[in-house]
């Protein structure tokens, strides 16, 4: 087995479950098994690390390879430790699986076969003879599926001097701002340029419970809460007329969850919706979310209707070529990609990561890895090794001097 396959597979065989928001524990929820093993490897390997505190039991982990050459640059390589749930799997979700040159297990594709790359690609350059033109710095963030919570305490490293005191050691480590980030997600070795970002937040539609017998007494939630569901459906309409040649795709709105009753005998005084709006590069999440609440006021004049605070808000990521600084180092990870025989393409994408949110920041950042997005979050969730071999070195290639 390759290095970039037994890595992948120490990752997968470590459950990494994102409770996505829900009151879950067990021991495939949160990162802490790869945080451990993060952290194992790099001392191992010699590589100086820090564990950043997020939440409690979600711990960033930072490593610095420094360069060789002087008065170089930092890069940050990024990759986000927590995977989706596993409900539905057709496949063991923790027993990694090769067949046929792929291999098979919950976060092999989205992201731990990007986080075994890049991982793999560090010891590459630890034991190359080849000069370092560059620093870099990896980071495996916490809760990327379910709010960039991980991503924000990192960019926390690179802003004023008010820090926060369980950061220390960790901004010590990373030291400045760096010049560009890599931020790995599946898609298939081209480099995502600009991808949209997105506000999602919780709807409450109030009532009067009461006995079912006697309905007249109550004031059933759900029925405006019907109200509030066609005015998000025909704004969902008009948004897809939006822009609609934009490489990220139109601006977009959806209805993701509804809760409401208690009992088919009674009256219920509550219904709560979750909605996401995805905003284009260049929209603000803000004045994205108070249109849909203007909308839904204006259907539901006489409801009751609350807004909760959004769960998630991130803009869209902008090309980061207008940079010059960063452009060099996008280009020459294409030109690795190419050498290695993959097209290398610059592209768009509909979904978000973390790169949005180092580019707010003020770190110019792209998207790459192995894998493809039509695998990820998958019930048979798989990758080529080819291409996490290849994005391997790739990513070394771009920073050793040949």
């Amino acid at each position: 087995m390759s290095a970039t396959a037994a890595t992948l597979a120490d990752l997968v065989r470590r459950p990494s479950v994102n409770p996505m928001g829900r009151d879950l524990s067990g021991p495939e929820y949160l990162e802490g098994r790869v945080t451990d093993y993060l952290v194992q490897r790099f001392t191992a390997a010699e590589i100086p690390w820090a564990r950043q505190p997020v939440t409690p039991g979600r711990d960033n982990v930072v490593a610095r390879l420094e360069a060789t050459v002087p008065d170089a640059p930092t890069i940050l390589w990024d990759a986000h430790q927590d995977t989706v749930p596993a409900e539905g799997m057709t496949i063991e979700p923790f027993a990694p699986l090769v067949r046929d040159g792929r291999m098979y297990g919950r976060g092999a594709c989205d992201v731990k076969g990007g986080m075994a790359a890049m991982l793999v690609a560090l010891d590459h350059l630890r034991a190359s003879p080849l000069p370092r033109r560059a620093t870099v710095v990896f980071s495996a963030t916490v809760n990327e599926e379910f709010g960039f919570s991980g991503a924000r305490a990192l960019a926390r490293l690179w802003g004023d001097s008010a820090a926060v005191p369980a950061d220390a050691a960790a901004r010590q480590l990373c030291g400045g701002r760096p010049v560009a980030a890599v931020v790995a997600e599946p898609t298939d070795l081209d480099l995502v340029m600009q991808h949209k970002g997105a506000v999602r937040w919780r709807i409450r539609v109030r009532g009067r419970a009461c006995h079912s017998a006697f309905p007249e007494r109550g004031n059933n939630a759900i029925y405006p809460a019907g109200r509030v569901i066609l005015a998000i459906e025909a704004l969902a309409a008009e948004l897809l007329a939006r822009q609609p040649d934009h490489p990220c795709g139109p601006p977009t709105l959806n209805l993701g969850t509804i809760r409401g009753g208690a009992g088919v005998n009674l009256v219920p005084d509550l219904a709560v919706l979750e909605v996401e709006r995805r905003v284009l590069p260049g929209e603000s999440p803000v004045a994205a979310r108070d249109e849909v609440i203007t909308r839904i006021a204006a259907a539901c004049e006489s409801a009751t209707v609350e807004h909760d605070p959004p769960f998630l808000e991130s803009a869209g990521l902008a090309d980061a070529s207008a940079d010059r600084a960063a452009a060099a180092w996008i280009e020459s990870l294409a030109a690795a990609v190419r050498v290695g025989g993959a097209a290398g393409r610059r592209t768009a994408a509909r979904y978000g990561t973390n790169a949005s949110v180092f580019a707010e920041a003020g770190v110019p950042s792209v998207v790459f890895g192995p894998g493809s997005i039509a695998q990820a979050h998958t019930a048979d969730e798989w990758i080529e090794l080819a291409q996490v071999d290849a994005a391997a070195a790739a990513l070394a290639a771009t920073v050793a001097a040949g």
